[in-house]
């Protein structure tokens, strides 16, 4: 654990804590880190919601895959990011999503049931760390508010350039790099990978982007 304490440090879910608050909380939390292989899943859609988990190194995915296979990626989390901390305040019984490793990925994995609810050694820092992940779970809520923006657009091209123009927004200028690969673009924003891939090729053509695999830069409004 301790290798990953810088890191630990950073995650919004400390702040305000002291890092000897942290190392406490850690323990308090009967925090344990693992070690998962790429498309390793990490939480299974089904299974009881037993965790949520801090990205250490690598990266996740969180996916829902429908009754015909169709995969859809609602985020991912890189580190310093956690996943499934919305299960700490909905009292969810089982998960309702997958948490898949997108790559080689080391995850600290916490009580979902010991981080909602005050312990009974009365931690000074419980209450700030539930005060922080409420800020969390907000601000989870903003993203898929944009999520559903993206997708609920008609055609490929208008979920793209929504999606960018929230990338470019949020990067504060006119160049970026996105989280995803082609394939995990295609599935955040529910379209075809070849349609994806024909429509970045038709707005370079248009010079309306610029991209070479995951950065892109918007050069005019469409």
């Amino acid at each position: 654990m301790s290798k990953y304490f810088e890191i630990l440090t950073e995650c919004p879910l400390f702040s305000g804590i002291s890092p000897a608050e942290i190392e406490r909380a850690l323990s308090c939390l009967g925090a344990s880190v693992r070690q998962y292989a790429k498309d390793t899943t990490i939480l299974n859609e089904g299974d009881p919601a037993e965790y949520i988990g801090i990205v250490l190194s690598g990266s996740v995915r969180i996916t829902r895959t429908d009754i015909f296979g169709n995969r859809s990626i609602l985020a991912k989390a890189e580190p310093m990011d956690m996943f499934g901390e919305a299960l700490a305040c909905a009292d969810t019984a089982v998960m309702p999503v997958d948490v898949v490793a997108a790559e080689e990925t080391s995850a600290v994995l916490i009580s979902a049931a010991r981080i909602a609810r005050t312990c009974a050694n009365a931690c000074v820092f419980h209450s700030r760390m539930i005060v922080n992940l409420l800020h969390i779970v907000a601000s989870k809520n903003i993203m898929m508010n944009r999520k559903l923006e993206v997708t609920s657009k008609r055609s490929t091209r208008d979920k793209l350039l929504t999606y960018l123009m929230i990338q470019a927004k949020t990067a504060g200028g006119d160049t970026f790099t996105i989280p995803f690969d082609r394939q995990e673009l295609a599935d955040y924003l529910e379209v075809d990978r070849s349609g994806l891939s024909a429509e970045i090729s038709r707005l370079r053509r248009e010079g309306i982007i610029e991209n070479y695999r995951s950065d892109f830069t918007i050069l005019k409004d469409d």
